[in-house]
C-alpha cells in the first residue's frame, strides 16, 4: 500500500490556489445536517436473489462496466436535478452479481449531467474505475492505495458542517490521472472538463459534482473496495442509468 512519502507528499502539498480549486470541485456551499447511514446488510430475501445484471441498470452502461470488475458501486439518484441519492455495493462471484448492502447519500447540488463541465454543480453521469483514496485521517485499513494528507482538509472559513467533508476520500476516475493522490489536479481532458470528483464525506446536503456518505459508510467502502477486484462505480440519475 502506498505511504504519503516525500514525492506524494510534494504532489499533494500543492500551490494554495490548485487546491482549493482541487477542493472547490467537491463542493462546500450547502450546508445541513447528516442525512444518515444506510442498513448494516442485506435481508434474507435479498440474499437469496441472484442478479446476472447490476439492477436498474440499462444495456448502455451495463456494457461499459469492464468483464473483469467483480465489485460496483451503483449511485442511483433521485432525478436530474436532485441532490439525492441511494448508493448500494454489488460484488460478483461466477457470473451472478448480489447487492451487499444499501444507503442513502449525496450527488452534486443541481443533480447529474452526461456533458460535465466546470463548476456547473452536477455530478457525471457514466461508469468509472475507483483506483486511488486518501483524506486527512489516518488510513482505517483500506485496500485501495491510500495517501494521508493535511493539504486535502477543507479550509476553515467553509461552513463549520464542511470541515470534515475530505476526512476520508475515495477519487473517482473522471478527468483524473490513475495511481496518483485525489487531490493531484492533473486533468488529462482539460480544466474545462472538471475534475476531482470524489466519494466523500456527506455534510447533509448536494455537492459541487461529487458523490458523498456518511464517515460509517465511507469506512466500509475504504475497507472493502479492492483493487484486485477491479471496481467501479455506476452512477447517475436514474432515468439515465435504466436508459
Amino acid at each position: 500500500m502506498r505511504s504519503a512519502g516525500a514525492v506524494r507528499a510534494g504532489v499533494a502539498m500543492a500551490a494554495c490556489g490548485v487546491l482549493l480549486t482541487t477542493l472547490a470541485a467537491c463542493g462546500a456551499d450547502d450546508a445541513g445536517g447528516g442525512k444518515g447511514s444506510g442498513d448494516d446488510g442485506r435481508s434474507d430475501e435479498a440474499r437469496a436473489v441472484d442478479l446476472k445484471r447490476i439492477p436498474d441498470i440499462g444495456d448502455r452502461y451495463q456494457k461499459q462496466i469492464p468483464a473483469n470488475s467483480r465489485q460496483v458501486v451503483a449511485v442511483y439518484g433521485d432525478g436530474k436535478d436532485s441532490a439525492d441519492s441511494t448508493i448500494a455495493l454489488y460484488t460478483k462471484t461466477g457470473d451472478t452479481w448480489k447487492k451487499e448492502r444499501s444507503w442513502s447519500g449525496h450527488n452534486g447540488k443541481k443533480g447529474w449531467t452526461t456533458d460535465h463541465q466546470e463548476n456547473d454543480k452536477r455530478s457525471p453521469v457514466g461508469v468509472f474505475t475507483l483506483s486511488d483514496a486518501g483524506g486527512v485521517l489516518a488510513d482505517p485499513g483500506a485496500k485501495l492505495p491510500y495517501t494521508q494528507t493535511a493539504s486535502i482538509q477543507a479550509p476553515h472559513y467553509w461552513a463549520k458542517s464542511h470541515w470534515h467533508d475530505f476526512d476520508y476520500v475515495i477519487a473517482i476516475d473522471y478527468n483524473r490521472a490513475k495511481g496518483t493522490p485525489p487531490n493531484d489536479p492533473t486533468r488529462p481532458q482539460g480544466q474545462s472538463k472538471g475534475g476531482s470528483i470524489w466519494l466523500h464525506m456527506d455534510h447533509g446536503s448536494g455537492t459541487s459534482a461529487c458523490v458523498s456518505q456518511s464517515k460509517a459508510d465511507m469506512e466500509y467502502l475504504l475497507k472493502t473496495v479492492d483493487p484486485k477486484q477491479h471496481p467501479v462505480v455506476v452512477m447517475g440519475d436514474k432515468a439515465d442509468l435504466e436508459a
